[in-house]
């Protein structure tokens, strides 16, 4: 599942540009100033922002200049305005592509999947994830560490994905059922610790080193290490 972050002052537009992208399988991250969209991306794993112009305090202008410095994140700048230099200007600070409101949802998506697609090995990145010595397939539901393979079922999977996606965060076990089961499932929390034991047993037998990667957080859950 492909990260987008959103980042907008408004927070009537970041709920329904969310709404337009979950289902089309991304998976979004909502930022409500260019302060904290800068922070966001220092720290977790992003495949592309979408950057609204007009905020208050650093624009999308500024916000654009700060990120080209230490990444090459695509950009997609989003206004209000139509007038052909905020599109010039845009372009010449490093954003990809650029975006008028109120935009048609088709719009919205067709032009992610281009500037996605457009980039050089992007379905290569895609397919994977890697952290360290760890690479987790998205193609064969499989994690590899060094040499050894171990290959996942569709639950354990889901798991391993939300936690090496964002590797700082400590999940809930509420957000883990989440990613892993349907939104409105009635399991029960305490499945998400037997699948994390059965992981950790599984990953164990294959020569994982599991309590050095997959950490427990007494009273909150778990998180990628």
């Amino acid at each position: 599942m492909r990260t987008i972050l959103l980042v907008d002052d408004e927070e009537r537009m970041l709920n329904l540009i969310e709404l337009f992208l979950i289902p089309q399988e991304f998976k979004c991250i909502k930022a409500k100033s260019g302060i904290k969209a800068l922070e966001i991306l220092t720290k977790e794993q992003v495949d592309l922002v979408l950057l609204d112009i007009m905020m208050p305090g650093m624009d999308g202008w500024e916000v654009c200049e700060k990120l080209r410095k230490f990444s090459e994140v695509p950009v997609i700048m989003l206004t209000a305005r139509s007038d052909k230099f905020d599109l010039v200007k845009g372009l010449e600070i490093g954003a990809d592509d650029y975006l008028t409101k109120p935009f048609d949802e088709r719009e919205l998506v067709a032009r992610i999947n281009a500037v996605l697609r457009r980039l050089p090995n992007v379905e290569k990145e895609l397919s994977v994830i890697v952290q360290g010595d760890f690479t987790l397939d998205r193609e064969t539901y499989s994690l590899q560490f060094k040499e050894e393979l171990a290959q996942l079922t569709l639950k354990e999977f889901y798991i391993i994905e939300a936690l090496m996606t964002r590797p700082k965060k400590t999940f809930t076990r509420e957000e883990l059922l989440e990613a892993a089961w349907d939104y409105d499932t009635y399991t029960d929390m305490r499945t998400i610790d037997s699948h994390i034991r059965n992981l950790r047993d599984k990953l164990k037998t294959a020569q994982f080193p599991t309590e050095e990667f997959i950490k427990t957080v007494w009273g909150i859950g778990y998180k990628w290490n």
